[in-house]
């Protein structure tokens, strides 16, 4: 009897064994709902337990006593596309606790023609790369075999779809070239892409009627993707630009998402809480409609947003050559000016003393860098409309630039929104080496940071686990991806141990390049790739793909 008890006794007194284990936090799991004290078994990429793990042992045991526990940050506009390539550490979202970003807003990294890609590569700044892929899926696996510390997903471009076939001519596809287009969409949501996403005030993008994005839609809705959306207008037409999201969401029966949700401009911030009741009369009809946003009051983008999108037609060089052209060049000048309802003039959303340029690619005019667009004219004695005009040509580029739009009282009314996530809408960098050579929006180091300290713990506008859900659990059904977003048996171990006592973004517009502060322990895929604060130089990151992926 003895002995067929035995058995039985040793295995009540079985010792647990995990690779990590970590101890000792107050666990926010990713649903929103209140946290509770316990610790996370880990083994390989997965997280195995979550409980009372005092009895059992680790190789690696993370002590995260006062700290909070979470799933790894899930950043939903990355643009981080280029900068992984650069620097697979992806440090400045790492310091903030992202372990997910997620590229594709209007273009990108694939599919490509062999002239999408000479014309790519013509175009370069100081990052220089060679383009080593065809199709979105191989650009992803690229990153993944290259080396990169964070996980990596796409949408897929519409307009790069658009490019495919019609490069940058402003007309619509034909019924062949548009049958083609939705084989492209076909191929690239096998092959893993989250869904279509588009940037409707861009040129070629904004080239694009309701009609043809529906068409895409329709084909990713089938394999189960999103539609995500910087929609024609933020400003002037806020509400109109809604309205055509939702139209396209209901015809083409697929989610959507709005990319950094806001009012911009100071004469359109009354039109918030129309554009919100309208959000809320589409989902109480049964639609799911959600959005996004980054916690700041300026956005970043180029000076193409101050010109009409016609002007952009066929491309870089031939826009450039319109501004050269006395008689347009008059013309182009009076557009920027002139309160229109036809594009999205962010020029005079903002005014001239509201525009920072951040990004140059000729060295020539790198000395501007930081410097507002005002200062910049009475520099040279211009106008501000001609110095526009003027740098493009210079630099050869749509030129970076900070424009302050938005109001801190929407950007508040807007965090708390049920369905808002986080995005940065930026790349992730280094406070190193060629990402010097410019300057940046502080959203890039300290978008989730920022809402962690001074909107979480600073301002208590939502209480700490309603803010880790819009970062985790919520984005994570947004886009529809499995196994992450929150802390629960078999999920993939994104975790991240962060101080809310001590977590801050330190970035500002004038010096934008520092790291955030009070995130302790990362990691991805079960690898530690931040331990007590600093890099590990790890980079497990996967490529991590759509519901219709073969």
């Amino acid at each position: 009897m003895l002995f067929a008890l035995l058995p039985i006794f040793v295995a009540c007194h079985t010792t647990n064994h995990y690779d990590i284990i970590i101890r000792n936090g107050l666990v926010y799991d990713g649903s929103g709902k209140k946290p509770f004290a316990g610790d996370v078994g880990i083994n390989g990429d997965t997280i195995a337990t979550i409980g009372d793990l005092h009895d059992a042992v680790a190789e690696n045991v993370i002590d995260a006593k006062g700290n909070a526990v979470c799933p790894g940050f899930i950043d939903v506009q990355s643009q981080s596309m280029v900068s992984l390539i650069q620097d697979g550490r992806s440090l400045g979202a790492i310091r903030q606790g992202v372990t997910l970003e997620v590229f594709g807003e209007s273009e990108s990294m694939g599919p490509l023609t062999d002239t999408m890609k000479k014309i790519i590569q013509s175009q370069e700044g100081d990052i220089k790369y060679k383009i080593q892929w065809t199709s979105l899926k191989e650009y992803l696996e690229y990153l993944e075999h290259r080396g990169v510390a964070t996980n990596v997903a796409s949408y897929l471009g519409a307009a790069t779809i658009r490019e495919n076939l019609l490069l940058f001519a402003n007309r619509d596809p034909d019924s062949a070239e548009m049958e083609q287009m939705k084989v492209l969409v076909k191929k690239s949501m096998e092959d893993g892409a989250l869904g279509i996403g588009s940037a409707l005030i861009y040129a070629p993008g904004n080239y694009a009627k309701t009609k043809e994005i529906v068409s895409l839609c329709q084909v990713a809705s089938s394999y189960g993707g999103t539609y995500i959306s910087h929609i024609r207008s933020e400003g002037n037409q806020l509400l109109q630009g809604i309205d055509e999201l939702i139209d396209i969401s209901s015809q083409a029966k697929i989610p959507a998402i709005i990319y950094h949700l806001k009012a911009a401009g100071k004469s359109n911030w009354h039109k918030l809480d129309s554009a919100l009741a309208k959000i809320d009369s589409a989902r109480n009809a049964g639609l799911d409609i959600s959005a996004c946003m980054y916690p700041y009051t300026a956005g970043a983008t180029g000076f193409d947003a101050a010109m009409p999108p016609a002007v952009q037609e066929g491309g870089l060089d031939k826009w450039i050559a319109r501004l050269k052209d006395p008689v347009k060049r008059k013309a182009i000048q009076k557009e920027m000016v002139t309160t229109s309802n036809e594009w999205e003039n962010l020029y005079l959303g903002a005014g001239p003393e509201n525009i920072i340029c951040i990004g140059f690619k000729q060295d020539s005019l790198k000395y501007l860098t930081g410097k507002r667009l005002s200062e910049i004219a009475r520099m040279r004695g211009k106008s501000p409309e001609e110095t526009v005009l003027d740098l493009v040509i210079q630099d050869h580029s749509r030129v970076e630039v900070i424009y302050f739009l938005m109001s801190e009282e929407n950007v508040r009314k807007e965090l708390k929104l049920p369905y808002t996530s986080l995005g940065s809408d930026e790349q992730s960098m280094a406070p190193e080496g060629v990402f010097l050579k410019n300057s940046a929006h502080p959203r890039a180091y300290g978008t989730f940071a920022r809402v962690l300290g001074e909107y979480v713990r600073d301002v208590r506008l939502m209480p700490l686990e309603m803010a880790i859900h819009k970062m985790t659990g919520l984005p994570a059904a947004q886009l529809r991806i499995k196994g992450r977003g929150l802390l629960a048996s078999g999920n993939y171990a994104d975790v991240v141990v962060f101080d809310p006592l001590k977590i801050n973004a330190l970035s500002t517009y004038e010096r934008p390049h520092q790291l955030a502060i009070g995130v302790e322990d990362v990691l991805v895929n079960g690898v530690p790739v931040l331990k007590n604060g600093e890099h590990t130089g790890a980079k497990p990151g996967k490529a991590v793909f759509g519901p219709g992926r073969k």
